[in-house]
């Protein structure tokens, strides 16, 4: 194949052929930049090569009023464009992170959240329960999409998705944002309670200490931002006995039968144990059964009856506890 050619000008401002890969370090004539020697002298006598030439551009004053709204609009949409472009490359990184704004307005159940350059729409659904939004208080919530609409951009939001969780925990426990603590599952009913799994990639590590801080500092900061959610932090295994059993503290299992073809877990607790581990309406059932992704059936010692996370109710349970009983001996 022939090596592409390009046409330079020499120092009498001629064009001579010069191969592209050639190592020749003069400047490329651009039409747009550059004018020829001998077209130069015509405005200016005397111009050297590679010197600038200042002229004024002619003045045209017979433009109509549809040329003139024409150009307008042109440069509005161009405006428009770039700023486009520059919001979704800002926001576009912070996709699948937490960022705070302050609350523009509250309309039709939506809030509006103002982040200087763009404005954050959190719908109902994405709300957490019992939550008030108050006008021009600042507020963090998690960005899960950059939407592009004819009418500008929006930014999706939510703070009950389980990634605001792991987030929140993220930017309070060190260990997490560093890679050694990891939160393995997340089951949450927002504005009520939640349960995360955690696992220690160094084994000298406690995942749970670590999640709870000292004194409870580090999940107290982030029930906080969750309008006191509760959260229960249970030790994550690769054995599903081990975690199943666990996902029901502060229950205590007695015994734990696994039916893989139905993926099904059959527990027996103490009959005192029993309310305790279904929860009230069944939340800490239902939340165990989400974190694990087993199905969950409960039952008493005695074995009178076997309870179904999406069927029980239950009238009267005993006040549970923040966290899990794992918890409580880092805390005493």
């Amino acid at each position: 194949m022939d090596d592409t050619i390009v046409r330079m000008p020499d120092e009498n401002g001629e064009f001579e052929e010069i191969p592209e890969d050639s190592e020749d370090e003069r400047i490329r004539f651009n039409a747009e930049k550059h004018i020829l020697l001998e077209d130069a002298k015509k405005i200016k006598k005397g111009v050297s090569l590679e010197e600038e030439v200042i002229f004024p551009l002619e003045a045209k004053d017979d433009y109509g009023r549809i040329a003139a709204q024409t150009a307008k609009q042109v440069i509005i949409q161009k405006i428009r464009e770039a700023e486009r472009e520059s919001i979704v490359g800002e926001f576009g990184g912070k996709e699948g992170e937490i960022i705070s704004g302050i609350i523009q307005k509250v309309e039709r159940g939506n809030v509006f959240i103002d982040f200087q350059r763009a404005v954050g729409i959190m719908p109902p659904d994405e709300q957490i329960r019992g939550e008030n939004y108050r006008r021009g208080e600042r507020i963090r919530a998690y960005l899960y999409q950059v939407e592009e609409t004819p009418r500008g951009i929006n930014l999706r939001l939510s703070r009950t998705h389980p990634e605001f969780l792991k987030n929140l925990f993220s930017i309070e426990v060190p260990e997490i944002a560093g890679g050694v603590v990891e939160i393995k599952s997340v089951a949450r009913e927002p504005g009520s309670r939640s349960k995360i799994a955690v696992f220690s990639n160094d084994a000298n590590i406690d995942p749970v200490g670590s999640c709870v801080g000292q004194k409870g500092i580090r999940v107290m900061t982030v029930m906080s931002e969750l309008s006191g959610e509760k959260i229960d932090i249970i030790p994550w295994s690769e054995e599903p006995k081990e975690f199943v059993s666990n996902s029901l503290s502060p229950a205590k299992v007695l015994d734990i039968t696994l039916k893989d073809d139905e993926h099904k877990a059959l527990i027996e607790v103490a009959n005192d144990q029993l309310s305790l581990a279904i929860g009230k309406g069944g939340q800490n059932v239902r939340l165990a059964a989400k974190l694990t992704g087993w199905k969950i059936d409960i039952k008493g010692v005695g074995g009178e009856e076997i309870v179904n996370p999406e069927e029980v109710v239950v009238q009267e349970v005993k006040e549970e506890p923040v966290i899990s009983q794992t918890v409580e001996k880092e805390l005493e």
